[in-house]
């Protein structure tokens, strides 16, 4: 599961440089976002101190992936040539990953499942994020 989990999140951060380098405007924007997702993945890491504590990590060979129907959460599809576009499908691609992490939850050990919470919390708030308009008031 946990596995699975880096490699979703590394998919992500794949998502994150396919778009900054097609869209060069965007990339101050979406730096800090993706160091985020940066770290997530080094968290998430089965060699990281996060996995050290969690008992029975890496022992949980055919649980439940993140990805649930087998597609992954954030994929090498295109980045769309408009801005705002490829902002949506980023903000998409956060989303469904973090919505695949809140169904894992059941299956994962504790400490796996608190990070795996955190993450899609924090997936959550980016795919906000990607959708807002940056300094416009609510």
């Amino acid at each position: 599961m946990r596995e699975s989990a880096v490699r979703e999140s590394e998919r992500l951060l794949e998502r994150y440089d396919a778009t900054s380098a097609a869209h060069p405007a965007l990339a101050a924007r979406l730096a800090p976002l993706r160091s985020a997702v940066a770290a997530h993945t080094a968290a998430l890491a089965p060699d990281s101190p996060a996995a050290s504590r969690t008992p029975g990590a890496g022992s949980a060979e055919g649980s439940a992936a993140p990805a649930q129907d087998g597609k992954p959460a954030a994929s090498a599809e295109p980045v769309p040539p408009k801005a705002e576009d490829a902002l949506t499908a980023l903000a998409d691609a956060e989303r469904s990953l973090a919505e695949a992490r809140t169904v894992a939850l059941g299956g994962a050990p504790g400490e796996l499942a608190r990070l795996l919470a955190s993450v899609a919390a924090c997936g959550a708030v980016h795919a906000h994020l990607l959708t807002s308009t940056p300094g416009a008031t609510p």
